[in-house]
Order: structure tokens, then C-alpha cells, then sequence
């Protein structure tokens, strides 16, 4: 079953061009990206023994960036010195994405192609990435399934979404969507959102270890976020591993 939802699809197959514009339409993601790096290279580091003050610490891994768009995780978590695949079902994004790490002077193995077909020819990877993606997909639970497929035993599956409650929908919709405009309206369904206790059983459900939650916190006053280990109102990263 494939986990592609072709409208989905075509929403950032529309906007692939803006990727690597801190002001585009991908704003919110930027202004994200440096705790998520943060809190991935942390559970990267703790699960591996890698030392994250070294000059290439996860030299060895192999990591899948699933939904990687134009790159903007993919390419940090190279130059820490793995060995990425950024997975895409948009193929403009792809483009960009290659046009990018081509101008950084960095090697990241850009696919235009899904998870399942990962899966199929037999893909094995350290780590898993489905940094917000989860909630685009057709099928949440099958697509779980298919990570877990796609790490190794010991692995780490690690998601980010958005939670689905009333302060999700006034900061992801009518907040960044009808009064910023940061994206446009309809990015985002929020009956699509998806509770971290449902995330979790889903993760269960597909045969991982759920080993840490955290909620990703915006302050609007000042443009930055925080990790928090009790508001997951809005956005939260879950860490799961492959036993």
C-alpha cells in the first residue's frame, strides 16, 4: 500500500522552488530547523556513542531522510558526516534539493521515489528521518510500518508532526496560513493531525520502542522554539527504536 497522497504531493511539488528561501513560504521550517538538528544529532549521538564535538561524528551511519523536500535536514546531517539518502515523492523537489548540495559542495543521495519502494528493494538504514510528513500521508500506520521496515535492528525512527488539538489549529493554520501567510491555506488539513498517544501506538503497532517525546514550543515574540518535555500542544518529535 503506498502512502502517497497525490493532492499532497502536488501542494509542495508547487512551492519546491522556495525551499532555500528563509522568507519563503517554507519559513516556518527554517525557523524550526536548527532544534530539530539539535534534537536529532542528540539521540543520534546517545544511541550510537558518537561525540558530537568531533569534526564528522556520525561518519559510518547510514541515514534516510523520507519527505526530505529541498534538503534542509539532509544536508546539516551530511556534513556531520553520514551517509544520506533523501527521499522525495515530489520530483521538483528532488531537483532543487540536488541542484542545492551540489552548490554546498556536498554529497547527499537525492531519490525521487517513496518509501515503499525503499522497502521493496530491500533498503536498510541506522536512522530514519519523517520530519513532518506524517500527517501529508494516506495511510499514518502503514507508512510507520514502512519505516520500521526500512531501519536496522538497533536502529532509530525518528517523526515530527503536529498534534491535533485546538492550539494547533491557531498557530499551524490560522496562524501561519491565514494571518502570516507563511504558507499557503490548505497546506494543512488538521483532521489529518495526529495525537502523540496515537503516533506512539502506531509505533508499538509497527514493532518499535517508543523512547522519547518532546514537544517543539514557538515563542512568536521572539521567533525561536525550545524543546519542552510537557507542552506537546502543538508541534512534538518522537524517537522510536528498532529492538
Amino acid at each position: 500500500m503506498s502512502s502517497i497522497d497525490p493532492a499532497e504531493i502536488a501542494k509542495f511539488e508547487a512551492m519546491a522552488a522556495e525551499w532555500w528561501d528563509p522568507q519563503g513560504k517554507f519559513r516556518p521550517l527554517h525557523l524550526m530547523n536548527p532544534l530539530r538538528l539539535d534534537y536529532i544529532a542528540d539521540q543520534i549521538a546517545a544511541e550510537f556513542g558518537r561525540d558530537r564535538r568531533s569534526l564528522r561524528p556520525f561518519h559510518g551511519l547510514r541515514v534516510l531522510d523520507i519527505g526530505c523536500g529541498g534538503g534542509l535536514v539532509a544536508e546539516p546531517v551530511a556534513r556531520l558526516g553520514a551517509d544520506v539518502v533523501g527521499a522525495d515523492a515530489a520530483e521538483a523537489n528532488i531537483a532543487v534539493a540536488r541542484v542545492h548540495a551540489r552548490q554546498q559542495g556536498l554529497e547527499v543521495d537525492y531519490r525521487a521515489t517513496t518509501a515503499e519502494d525503499l522497502a521493496a528493494a530491500g533498503e536498510m538504514f541506522d536512522v530514519v528521518l519523517a520530519l513532518e510528513i506524517v500527517e501529508h500521508v494516506a495511510n499514518p500506520t502503514a507508512f510507520v510500518a514502512t519505516c520500521q521496515r526500512l531501519v536496522r535492528p538497533g536502529g532509530l525512527v525518528i517523526l515530527s508532526t503536529l498534534n491535533r488539538t485546538a492550539r494547533s489549529f491557531g498557530a499551524a493554520i490560522i496562524g501561519a496560513e491565514w494571518i502570516m501567510r507563511w504558507l499557503p491555506r490548505g497546506t494543512h488539513d488538521w483532521r489529518r493531525f495526529i495525537t502523540p498517544d496515537e503516533l506512539a501506538a502506531k509505533a508499538h503497532q509497527a514493532g518499535l520502542m517508543v523512547a522519547d517525546c518532546r514537544g517543539m514550543v514557538f515563542n512568536p515574540l521572539t521567533f525561536g522554539w525550545r524543546l519542552s518535555d510537557r507542552d506537546l500542544s502543538v508541534n512534538y518529535i518522537l524517537t522510536a527504536r528498532r529492538p
